[in-house]
């Protein structure tokens, strides 16, 4: 049987820089309806990221075999050698050489206020990468273009992969009606706790309601954990403490990519969602949505002195 794992979702750059001072300083109220202002940012920093990207990343950490299924520009050639040295599968990464990577810009002050833009670029185009006839044990559509995860939904639900789906940054684009439609073709659904009230409030249905028609939900509170709704039961996953934190960008892709591995090995939802919540734990005590690098060993020792388990039990 295959260890393959279909990740659907954006690659993308992101550009952080860091004014050092406040907006609130430059961005007048009084001035607001003939705004123009420029910061000047000494600090500056290019990440690979994306939600595909990310949790391939970190599937890759745990040994997991990650197959991003994502949409590029001609100036990822760094990112595409980037997964190859980690050992991760880039067969279904498309490279369309007339148009951007997505990109995303993001200028951060002092007070941690930020001021972000986002390019799309390819994955405008994601709808046109066909992941028909490629074989996998599991597989999630994050967050992508609305056409590219409704494609890659139905396609995967027409050959049986059962799949995750994770609205994330995708959420103000669907209506109730698409996270229904979207709802009736997944197996299972992850949000934090933000994006949960929002579909049950645009669907109607509480979490747990929707649960019932699936293998199960999970649902994050930060610092809090996470909830699980599975078999009729709601179960608190209690948290893993992390030695610092330092930037959330990227740990619900790292969470994601928990589940994913403990799913693929055939554990339980709930062991799959403490070891989804120890991936979490590392991401947050690093900087960047890719640059925590835990052992196997690491991971292990912290999932046994949390949740008594073990990674290769």
């Amino acid at each position: 049987m295959t260890d393959r794992v279909l990740i659907c979702g954006s690659i993308a750059f992101d550009t952080i820089t860091v004014f050092e001072g406040n907006f609130r300083e430059h961005i007048l109220p009084d001035s607001i309806q003939s705004l123009s202002v420029s910061f000047f940012v000494p600090s500056m920093r290019k990440e690979y990221g994306g939600c595909a990207g990310n949790i391939a990343y970190s599937l890759r950490l745990l040994g997991g075999n990650p197959v991003p299924v994502g949409t590029v520009g001609g100036d990822a050639a760094d990112y595409i050698a980037h997964m190859k040295e980690l050992g991760i599968d880039t067969s279904m990464v498309r490279v369309l050489p007339d148009m951007f990577t997505p990109q995303c810009f993001i200028t951060t002050d002092l007070e941690s206020n930020q001021i972000a833009s986002f390019h799309p670029g390819a994955m405008t185009r994601s709808d046109e990468n066909d992941l028909s006839g490629q074989e996998a044990a599991w597989a999630i559509v994050a967050p992508d273009s609305k056409e590219g995860m409704f494609a890659h939904a139905e396609r995967l639900h027409r050959q049986g992969t059962p799949f995750i789906f994770d609205l994330g940054q995708a959420m103000p684009l669907f209506s109730g009606d698409d996270i229904r439609r979207m709802l009736s073709l997944a197996d299972m659904l992850t949000a934090n706790d933000y994006e949960a009230s929002v579909v049950a409030q645009r669907t109607g249905r509480s979490i747990a309601d929707i649960a019932g028609d699936m293998k199960g939900a999970i649902v994050t509170h930060g610092a809090d954990g996470a909830i699980l709704y599975t078999d009729g039961q709601e179960m608190l996953v209690p948290p893993v403490p992390s030695l610092a934190v330092v930037d959330p960008t990227g740990c619900g892709d790292a969470h994601r990519a928990g589940v994913l591995y403990g799913l693929t090995q055939g554990w339980s939802l709930l062991d799959s969602a403490r070891l989804a919540n120890v991936m979490g734990s590392f991401k947050i005590a690093a900087k960047g949505p890719q640059n925590h690098r835990p052992s196997l060993q690491d991971i292990d020792a912290a999932l046994h002195t949390h949740y008594g388990l073990r990674l290769n039990a």
